[in-house]
């Protein structure tokens, strides 16, 4: 009988520090857009589909524009505060070994990053996508890197509760249920 090697989790976190790298890149790609060719914020809005446009937006706060920076000193404790907990995200992913984990995590931290850049440069994250039916909004105005947190934490939150490890049997229970041998 042969048994199956584990992968290599350092091949796992590669891969995951790289899927962080690329939500980074698209997320800083597409606000370049939205600042630069598209100029979204002097146009305002963008129609681009009947239940979906481009939307100028600053958000000066984190989540749900919750704890709005209004105060140099707020805007600087936003980004310690998101940056100390990219850097537990980015801690907590290098000691994951499963594949899924570490992509939560790494969607995660690309998002965050995305935005925290934001945050030192300007002040403010840029949010642009506009999700709606008529005039009702089911979210917010979000961006990618909103999109990649909001996934990484779904995944995260669905392998914690629907994909437990199932405990290892203790020796004793493995004996009983082995038949006997005859002799």
């Amino acid at each position: 009988m042969t048994v199956e090697a584990e992968p290599n989790p350092w091949r796992n976190r590669l891969v995951g520090l790289a899927l962080a790298a690329g939500v980074y890149i698209l997320d800083q790609w597409i606000k370049g857009r939205v600042v630069g060719p598209w100029n979204l914020r002097e146009v305002g809005v963008i129609d681009l589909l009947p239940f979906f446009d481009l939307r100028w937006t600053q958000n000066f706060g984190v989540s749900l524009g919750m704890f709005e920076a209004t105060s140099p000193e707020m805007r600087w404790g936003l980004v310690g505060v998101t940056g100390l907990i990219a850097l537990v995200v980015f801690v907590w992913m290098l000691r994951e070994r499963k594949m899924w984990d570490i992509a939560g995590l790494a969607l995660i931290l690309g998002g965050a990053m995305g935005n925290i850049r934001d945050r030192i440069e300007l002040g403010y994250v840029i949010d642009y996508a506009d999700f709606h039916i008529g005039e009702f909004r089911p979210f917010l105005i979000f961006n990618v890197a909103d999109a990649a947190i909001t996934v990484g934490v779904l995944i995260i939150l669905a392998r914690a509760l629907f994909m437990r490890e199932k405990p290892a049997a203790s020796q004793g229970g493995q004996e009983a249920d082995k038949p006997a041998e005859i002799s």
